[in-house]
């Protein structure tokens, strides 16, 4: 690739300031998650009693997202859970292969994520232009992805201006949404529960599982920023404050937006809604105006494919850098400064990704993620707080370790409401991860191969020092 260069982490740019890091957050939680999901999560519990999924979906996400407030402010390291895993089970031991894991699952997991936003607005562009079926939707969620790694083909500073202003377009749409419903809500709607909706069967914990499987899904990137927290000014102060604030902000306004559709348009016909938000305006002020949300849904989802590209782009790179990965990740573009070849790899990954259906990207996504990736970082956190004192931490999560704990809890709910065909899947890409790295390990003399007089260095910790700080 012309032009590229190997670099090291610290030619990356600081360039991402606290709002800039929570609009990237946001963009890529909204995207065409909630615009999308409210259908699916009304008929997986039944009726209005969804509402329970989403306040579900936002306490784990809180706690969560204290989990990696934490990690974040403590290692801020572009690829951060990468470095989270690594160290709290052992550079030199375990951590290998649970941050092993971690990347082989980012590989998939990157793409997957793109892809899903990009489905989700093709999908979505139906209302616009019916005929966008089969291959055309498949032919524009592609596109998308690939445009998507064109913007991001540029230096830190440039897309934190064009993240600020897809953020603007996606919190004006949001605003005009939330408007509408509050000024022609109807109780009786809203809150127009069917018999038994509230009685405590088994069914009604498995659908409450599913609707907080997909309130997760709209939620899911609160953490984006961990994933650049390299190029992030001040990032032990604006990791976390870009975290808590983006999932504090969007709680509220998710739950407000759901409440407000369903206290207009019956539950009944917004379960079988495919565009059930400009069906909303179209039925309160027109066509035209179903057609210009839709517009302004389109542009979310767009920039929510934007955000994730770039959070995951990053992951390999860190990781080659650390010589834990390919060393083809390690470029870095020499005069814009970022990794160019990993931002074009997720960038076409995403785009072939994108001959799954919706429901599949969905599910796949969120399995893998709690399998791999969201429990062990909530294990690290507590194995990480033995190695330093309250004082060398940037940031401590309140009540600790409850937080941590429900977290763990609410992830093992959601997986296993969540069906065995994902599950299964999941299993299967850990055993392969496994044997992945163990050869990796074998061919290069590392746990558990060590040869004789060979040990494992552990990596760089100018990013880590603060979890290396003993207690006196």
């Amino acid at each position: 690739m012309q032009g590229i260069q190997r670099q090291t982490a610290s030619r990356l740019d600081k360039g991402m300031g606290l709002w800039g890091a929570t609009s990237a957050n946001m963009i890529n939680m909204v995207g065409i998650g909630p615009f999308i999901t409210i259908p699916l999560a009304i008929a997986a519990m039944g009726g209005p009693q969804a509402m329970l999924g989403w306040i579900a979906g936002a306490l784990i996400a809180i706690c969560d997202g204290m989990v990696w407030a934490e990690l974040g402010a403590a290692m801020p390291r572009s690829g951060g859970p990468y470095y989270y895993l690594l160290e709290a089970f052992g550079p030199r031991k375990l951590g290998r292969l649970v941050s092993f894991l971690f990347l082989w699952q980012a590989i998939a997991i990157g793409p997957i994520s793109i892809a899903s936003g990009a489905v989700g607005l093709a999908d979505y562009a139906k209302y616009l232009i019916p005929s966008l079926v089969g291959w055309k939707a498949i032919g524009v969620a592609v596109g998308v992805c690939l445009l998507n790694t064109v913007l991001l083909y540029r230096n830190i500073k440039s897309i934190s201006f064009l993240s600020l202003t897809m953020w603007g377009v996606v919190m004006a749409t949001t605003a005009w949404i939330l408007f509408a419903g509050v000024t022609h809500f109807e109780a009786h709607r809203a809150f127009d529960f069917p018999p038994g909706a509230f009685h405590l069967s088994h069914q009604f914990f498995l659908g409450l599982g599913g609707a907080s499987l997909i309130a997760l899904y709209d939620y899911d990137g609160y953490y984006n920023v961990c994933l650049f927290g390299e190029e992030v000014r001040e990032p032990r102060r604006a990791i976390p404050r870009s975290i808590l604030i983006s999932i504090a902000v969007l709680g509220i306004i998710y739950l407000m937006m759901n409440i407000s559709i369903i206290g207009v348009v019956p539950w009944q016909h917004a379960m079988q809604s495919k565009a059930v938000v400009a069906e909303f305006i179209e039925g309160l002020y027109g066509p035209l105006s179903g057609k210009i949300v839709a517009c302004l849904i389109l542009w979310a989802a767009f920039a929510s494919v934007f955000a994730i590209l770039l959070g995951y782009s990053r992951i390999p790179y860190a990781a080659a850098v650390d010589k834990r990965f390919f060393s083809i990740f390690a470029w870095v573009h020499p005069t814009k400064h970022f990794p160019a070849f990993s931002v074009v790899l997720m960038g076409v990954g995403s785009a072939v990704a994108c001959l799954l259906s919706l429901t599949d990207l969905i599910n796949y996504m969120m399995v893998f993620k709690i399998m791999l990736q969201f429990v062990a970082q909530c294990v690290a956190v507590i194995l990480l707080r033995r190695k330093t004192s309250r004082e060398e931490r940037p940031y401590n999560m309140p009540l600790y370790p409850l937080p941590a704990v429900l977290a763990i809890a609410g992830w093992i709910y959601v997986l296993a409401a969540s069906g065995w065909k994902y599950v299964g899947n999941g299993v299967l890409l850990a055993i392969a991860g496994s044997l992945a790295y163990l050869g990796w390990a074998r061919h290069r003399g590392e746990w558990p191969f060590e040869r004789k007089g060979r040990g494992c260095a552990p990596p760089d910790k100018e990013g880590t020092r603060w979890f290396f700080r003993r207690r006196a």
